[in-house]
């Protein structure tokens, strides 16, 4: 079935050609949001697949922020990456032409859907955001989803000010999720936002998301943090191609990636940041109402 999605993307193709006749290399992007060797380490498998499918040298690019990638891609100089909700309607919104969103997590339940976890210390007596009244707040990265642009919405629409001094001492930006993990754990923002799926246990950090990740990686005992509020369900990121390539190459690389799961559940875990179902279909419908929030915030 998988291999539909494949087919339907190459129907223009009228050559079965090798892919270095038309393209000399491939550009893989991974968004900030953890240092820039896990993320390496955590792709690197899924870059060799795509070179080998291809048969031309993979680059993997793992900018400092999400801006990065973002310009990669408006730009040319980067063909394929997973984004956020967030860093996909941003771009769409600088050039509605430059990707298509092809491929999107799915979750063990079968949704395709995450959340913005708000957490502190469990030591620190916050357990509701009222008790960070007058406590330092951490969002993550400013074109991230669940780092900053959906919480920024819906905390201060629940009648906590997000302008620094109004209700919190003071409102920063960490610069990723990682980075804001680590400054909550260490006590040097009060409390902060995240991104998980919300399934599994806490004490994992969840099935998937930055906390997982961040457990795995033995930055973080969960028992340590203390979950104080939780978004409205986000859709997943999308994984999206630059659309000036060649259908060959996007057929290819849709089709390899929609079958990581099946072929090769360690590197699939890898790319998805812990446990999912599999790697599903997905259009710019699906993001229609980020590019609304985004747009508010432009606005």
């Amino acid at each position: 079935m998988k291999k539909l999605i494949a087919a339907a993307l190459a129907t223009t193709a009228l050559t079965s050609a090798a892919m270095a006749e038309d393209i000399t290399e491939f550009r893989l992007g991974i968004l900030g949001g953890e240092n820039a060797q896990d993320r390496m380490s955590s792709n690197q498998c899924f870059a060799d697949k795509i070179a080998e499918a291809l048969g031309v040298e993979v680059k993997v690019f793992t900018p400092a922020d999400y801006n990065g990638v973002m310009q990669g891609l408006l730009g040319g100089t980067i063909d394929a990456a997973w984004m956020g909700a967030s860093s996909y309607a941003g771009t769409y919104i600088a050039d509605p032409e430059a990707v298509e969103p092809v491929l999107v997590k799915q979750n063990m339940d079968g949704s395709i859907g995450y959340y913005s976890i708000g957490f502190a210390r469990a030591d620190s007596g916050v357990t509701k955001l009222e008790d960070l009244k007058d406590k330092k707040f951490g969002f993550g990265d400013p074109n991230s989803t669940s780092g900053y642009l959906i919480p920024s919405i819906e905390i201060a629409e629940a009648g906590f000010d997000m302008t620094p001094g109004t209700f919190f001492g003071d409102v920063v930006f960490t610069g990723g999720h990682e980075q804001t993990i680590v400054a909550v754990n260490n006590g040097d923002v009060d409390g902060g936002v995240t991104w998980a799926d919300g399934q599994g246990n806490w004490e994992d950090g969840f099935n998937s998301g930055a906390l997982r990740k961040a457990v795995d990686a033995g930055l973080v005992d969960m028992n340590d943090l203390v979950q104080i509020w939780q978004s409205k369900i986000i859709p997943e990121g999308p994984f999206v191609l630059r659309k000036a390539l060649p259908d060959e190459v996007k057929a290819k690389v849709t089709e390899l990636t929609a079958n990581l799961w099946e072929e090769d559940a360690d590197c699939a875990y890898g790319v998805a940041a812990g446990e999912a179902k599999d790697f599903i279909p997905v259009t710019h419908a699906e993001y229609e109402s980020i590019v609304a929030a985004r747009r508010s915030k432009i606005n």
